[in-house]
């Protein structure tokens, strides 16, 4: 079997060794356009439990993990001068580069030929029984083989971001929030960066901010037509001042640095003919959920082992592969939007919350309380310290003034309220704005509809924006999700 790679990034690289170790007489060649020790981005981080399940079919990422890289257990939110810790998250990183050159030793050893400063496309692969497209998210196979072939959907989201290092140290992984001061009153003006150490004295360090604040701060002036590989000084400076507090003053990295929206991509099919593709040329996750690379590592391992057990028909083989790795990436793209969607929404957040349950409503975007207190049960423990403290009660039994004796409602006690009904592709400002236009003395809405975030959208946007309390329509809600929403400041109160 004659197979060819596109792309030597960790995926391609992966299953290049595990096929030509693994797949009989096989005859793997990598085709990559960079330079073998040039490489874009700074560093890449694990769980504890992708790392096992990575080390299962090769030792490469544990072993540069132990050489060079750097494990941490806690994740640490600062904002307005507060620092909330949530353990018992497993993690480690490694520069990129690092990780790279050992899974090239990897695949060269058992036998794989790696081609660099060699771009290929599909069409110049005609004498290869199978290739394998791992070209990345802007990803040429994808495009020639057609969005509508293989059912492709693009998801834009609106928050800016762009992707620095720094030499500034951190302990793990480090979300900080800051207010530019200087912006109009009516921008959101916080950013936030996503850091973590990755080995070598740096830092990765990524930088997010809504598109208004993003303008009102100077940082649109890049032209991004430029080709890849000049980095955006002009913002890395501006962003060196405006983080200058909070991490003493070190020094931004560039590393084709420039401003992007994420974008989530989803696929019908990962497979066309005798092409399959894999990682971000198929499929992408939001950066905050850690995942992009341990899913392309996933499906370098799931390929290989389909190939190697259909190596006589290829098509078997492909939809193998996608019997496997489609469930656990829809997964991963489920939870990411939570995620994703807080980042979004994080300029309200930090104006709205004081630092303790800002730092909880960012814990529990995708996890609620039990589950964050089996892992860290200190940071459940201390949000419902802060709770009792201003409110003489535990979250539930608690009043909603004027409103509520508690916060868990039954449905012949529902005070008077304005019905929102959420719903796919519908605004939260807007569904709020419109249920209240003729119901200006309003005091409460009743969020009703829609998928779980859509109606905890409309509650914070009602609650947070309009200045109405909010309940939420949730008949089977239990006792600890109902807690979540309230003690995070998700919702007023349940309805169920």
């Amino acid at each position: 079997m004659r197979i060819a790679i596109i792309g030597g990034g960790p995926g391609g690289l992966l299953f290049a060794a595990l096929a030509a170790r693994n797949i009989p007489h096989a005859e793997v060649d990598l085709f990559e356009r960079n330079r073998a020790d040039e490489a874009f981005g700074f560093g890449v981080v694990f769980s504890d439990a992708t790392q096992s399940g990575v080390d299962a079919a090769d030792s490469a990422l544990r072993e540069t993990l132990d050489a060079s890289g750097v494990r941490w257990d806690a994740i640490r939110v600062s904002a307005k001068g507060e620092t909330m810790t949530f353990g018992g998250n497993g993690m480690g990183a490694v520069l990129r580069k690092d990780l790279l050159a050992a899974l090239q030793r990897r695949a060269a050893d058992a036998g794989a030929h790696l081609h660099f400063c060699t771009p290929r496309r599909v069409d110049d692969l005609d004498d290869y029984d199978v290739i394998v497209a791992a070209d990345g998210a802007n990803s040429q196979t994808r495009a020639t083989i057609g969005d509508d072939t293989l059912g492709v959907t693009y998801e834009t989201a609106a928050a800016k971001f762009i992707w620095f290092a720094t030499d500034a140290p951190f302990e793990g992984l480090t979300f900080l929030h800051t207010h530019a001061d200087g912006l109009p009153e009516d921008v959101a003006g916080v950013f936030a960066a996503h850091a973590y150490p990755i080995g070598g004295g740096l830092s990765t360090f990524i930088v997010e901010t809504d598109e208004d604040t993003w303008r009102a701060a100077g940082l649109d002036g890049f032209d991004l037509s430029t080709p890849p590989g000049p980095s955006d000084e002009h913002s890395q400076k501006r962003l060196e001042q405006i983080f200058a507090p909070l991490i003493d003053g070190a020094r931004l990295i560039g590393n084709n640095s420039r401003w992007g929206n994420f974008r989530t991509i989803r696929a019908r099919s990962w497979h066309h003919g005798n092409v399959a593709l894999l990682g971000d040329a198929v499929h992408t996750a939001h950066f905050s959920v850690g995942s992009g690379t341990k899913m392309s590592l996933e499906d370098a391992i799931a390929l290989a082992d389909a190939l190697a057990a259909h190596p006589d028909d290829i098509d078997a083989a492909f939809l193998a592969y996608e019997a496997v790795r489609q469930p656990q990436v829809a997964r991963i793209q489920g939870a990411a939007r939570p995620s994703l969607s807080w980042w979004e929404n994080f300029g309200t957040y930090f104006h709205a919350f004081e630092p303790w349950q800002f730092g909880f409503h960012f814990f529990s975007r995708a996890l609620p309380a039990a589950k964050i207190a089996r892992r860290d049960p200190d940071a459940v423990r201390r949000a419902l310290d802060r709770w009792q403290s201003r409110h003489g009660a535990p979250p539930l039994e608690s009043a909603v003034t004027g409103l509520l004796d508690r916060r868990v409602v039954d449905r012949d006690d529902l005070p008077p309220v304005v019905t929102v009904a959420a719903g796919d592709g519908i605004r939260p400002d807007d569904a709020v704005r419109e249920a209240l236009a003729s119901h200006r003395d309003a005091a409460a809405v009743l969020v009703t509809g829609g998928s779980a975030l859509d109606r905890q959208l409309i509650a914070e946007a009602a609650r947070l924006r309009h200045g109405v309390a909010a309940i939420i329509d949730e008949p089977d809600c239990d006792e600890d999700r109902a807690m979540t929403l309230v003690l995070s400041g998700r919702a007023d109160a349940v309805l169920r």
